[in-house]
């Protein structure tokens, strides 16, 4: 009998598994029950719930090849340009139902496995057992419908000088034998593992010789022996009521620092295991890097078009739309969310044939992804300029509505003939915690930085570009015309 597609409560009682999180310097026994994650717990649930329901299983699931169990298109390999578009739908739909403010929703990793599963000869020509790995795993993840998180990069103390032998700051294999490896030490940035059952730990980082320990690539449940959870601040659990923090009350998926304290990991587990050379080709020999954050642009532009759409209600009710000053601003912002929507569009419409797979344009969205890290501040800059001092007085919080000192005057100061004073403040209540609050703070750091540093994603861009084309017009041209001056023998 063929198993129901993944609910939320499936999900909820899978991240029920005892794991070690620690915050505000207590380890919690249920995070899933703790205030600083269980309302972003339940928006993750929610996704589950609202891709198994009947009215949309269709749109947002397809049947997994080996078990014919309804998964998330998340999962799906496209072959065509139609199947891509497919699965970018229900992608989009994904971030729509979180308005793009959950950053590493299930499709993240699990488009990093599908894209070490449409390059798995790379992982066979490093090892018939670690492509095996791959392979049985993928199948497993998929079957499962699970949600993963990453931790791709070392602690930043780790550029600086040298540490001592032995204190694993960068994770590295301290130990392996016939069951598998040992993994000590840490890794960064882990975000949304509150909402997650596994994580892949890696190397995007370049690596050199000496560094082999720290070359490997395996999947670890967030529960396992001796895995350490650090959470940063939670926005959630400082949110207060939903009226107050509308976005941070629901959607803070959370930071983690990863310290893996001697966690064992079975070969059937690891993908990749001392190898530099390979740590750096799983990400760029095949179509990782483009194809894990393509769903990251589809998130961004859902995004972009509410925080557009918050700017225009906001301008609207301060009565400031007919100014042609404000027309511009907001016509400039339309525009920037056209063009990133239309990059997306257009990494479809060029994407190209890797093996039977059909991925999106690499170059394009390496210049998606250029041009949306410069945007983001820029983009968050213009709802502050046509917000103004609207969101500086706001009532300190929904107690001023229902307290008799103060109802009063609340609404005498925040209301206008049109709108009672809690939907106008709801509305900036809004504002401000998508641009002014410390959640908002956080995105606009997370965003400019979540792909890497900006001179990264450049030279990836550099390198992915089809520069003969560019430069063979250039020559094309030249060759159309003589040069007067005869070509002359030049002494050396």
């Amino acid at each position: 009998m063929t198993q129901a597609a993944k609910s939320g409560s499936d999900h909820l009682k899978a991240l029920k598994d005892g794991r070690w999180v620690a915050i505000n310097g207590n380890v919690i026994s249920d995070h899933t029950e703790h205030p600083a994650f269980k309302e972003a717990v339940k928006t993750a649930a929610g996704l589950y719930d609202y891709n198994s329901d009947p009215l949309n299983i269709e749109r947002m699931t397809f049947a997994s090849p080996s078990s014919g169990r309804s998964v998330s298109r998340a999962w799906q390999l496209p072959t065509s340009y139609a199947e891509l578009v497919e699965r970018r739908k229900a992608l989009e739909q994904t971030a729509e139902n979180t308005c793009g403010w959950v950053g590493r929703t299930p499709d993240h990793v699990a488009s990093t496995l599908s894209a070490m599963v449409m390059g798995i000869e790379l992982f066979e020509r490093h090892g018939k057992a670690r492509a095996s790995a791959l392979s049985e795993y993928f199948t497993w993840a998929r079957d499962n419908d699970i949600w993963a998180g990453y931790a791709i990069v070392p602690p930043q103390t780790d550029r600086q000088p040298p540490a001592r032998a032995g204190d694993f700051i960068n994770a590295s294999v301290c130990d392996e034998d016939y069951e598998g490896i040992t993994i000590k030490g840490a890794r960064q940035v882990a975000t949304g593992l509150p909402m997650a059952q596994e994580i892949l730990l890696g190397a995007v980082q370049p690596l050199k010789a000496g560094d082999e320990k720290a070359s490997f690539t395996a999947m670890v449940p967030l529960n396992a022996k001796g895995m350490r959870l650090m959470s940063r601040r939670s926005y959630e659990e400082l949110a207060g009521s939903q009226f107050d923090n509308p976005l941070s009350s629901r959607f803070d998926e959370n930071d983690t620092v990863v310290y893996c304290d001697e966690v064992k990991i079975p070969w059937s587990r690891v993908f990749v295991h001392n190898d530099i050379q390979m740590a750096k080709a799983q990400w760029f020999d095949i179509p990782v890097m483009a194809y894990q954050n393509y769903p990251a642009q589809i998130r961004l532009g859902v995004k972009l078009r509410f925080m557009l759409g918050l700017t225009y209600r906001m301008a609207q009710e301060n009565g400031l739309l007919h100014l042609p000053p404000v027309m511009e601003i907001l016509g400039q912002m339309a525009a920037d969310v056209n063009i990133v929507q239309g990059m997306i569009a257009a990494m479809e419409t060029n994407g190209v044939q890797f093996g039977k797979y059909f991925v999106p344009n690499p170059s394009i969205q390496y210049s998606s992804m250029v041009y949306s890290q410069a945007l983001y501040p820029t983009f968050v800059g213009r709802m502050r300029e046509l917000a103004g001092g609207s969101m500086l007085s706001l009532p300190s919080s929904v107690a001023d509505f229902t307290s008799s000192d103060t109802a009063g005057y609340i609404e005498r100061v925040h209301g206008t003939a049109k709108r009672p004073a809690a939907d106008r403040v709801k509305l900036f209540n809004l504002g401000w915690d998508a641009i002014g609050s410390e959640f908002a703070s956080r995105h606009s750091q997370y965003e400019i930085f979540y792909s890497g540093p900006s001179f990264g994603n450049k030279m990836r861009n550099y390198g992915a570009y089809d520069w003969e084309r560019a430069t063979g017009l250039v020559d094309q041209f030249l060759s159309s015309y003589d040069n007067p001056i005869a070509p002359t023998s030049v002494d050396r």
